[in-house]
């Protein structure tokens, strides 16, 4: 199965700033009841932009500057809390491609990057630069480029190193991040390795 090989990432980007945003703040338990993840995007931190509301504030994914955002930009420990997959997958439904952070939460970070979304660490001094342009500069477009691990701004005098494990990376690169389609490319030596095993060997 031939995937898409992910190189770079370019659009335009939010800041959703805070440390340990954990899973149940970007999607709430109650809308996990679903057959399928199609829809999860639009509850996308659904109780944070209500909280937001109620006190008078826009949540930054409600703030029509960074309509279309595709590369999120947080804190530290992004992504932590419960396991639940339908995390990512609402991040991804609701469009983004490329997620910016001090760090990740390790199985949100795993379940991410299967989904063909790199997870990026940037210093904290990168990402408070990173985000007050981006606010000063809403539309702005911003590159995740993992070729050369760094993250660059069209047109501005940015730019600053990324830091991704290369078991992560390397599969991007060469468009095998989904193990599952790895799984599925390889069935025949799957077939043929059971096939040589005694016990395994189906008559």
């Amino acid at each position: 199965m031939s995937l898409e090989k992910i190189t770079q990432v370019t659009g335009r980007a939010v800041p959703v700033p805070g440390d340990d945003i954990d899973t149940d703040r970007i999607i709430p338990a109650r809308f996990m009841k679903c057959v399928t993840f199609d829809g999860l995007g639009e509850f996308a931190f659904s109780d944070a932009k209500a909280a937001e509301k109620a006190a008078g504030r826009l949540h930054p994914l409600d703030d029509e500057r960074f309509n279309g955002a595709s590369i999120l930009i947080s804190g530290s420990n992004f992504g932590c809390g419960s396991s639940r997959e339908h995390a990512p997958q609402a991040l991804y439904r609701y469009g983004f491609r490329a997620i910016i952070a001090e760090s990740f939460a390790e199985i949100f970070f795993g379940n991410s990057t299967t989904l063909g979304i790199p997870c990026v660490k940037m210093s904290k001094q990168d990402i408070a630069d990173l985000s007050a342009l981006v606010e000063k500069t809403p539309g702005v477009l911003v590159t995740v480029d993992l070729t050369e691990n760094k993250v660059t701004v069209d047109d501005v005098d940015f730019k600053a190193v990324i830091v991704i494990p290369e078991q992560a990376r390397k599969p991007l690169l060469e468009g095998r991040w989904d193990s599952i389609a790895d799984l599925v490319d390889g069935l025949d030596d799957v077939k043929t390795r059971v096939a040589a095993i005694p016990y395994l060997a189906v008559k």
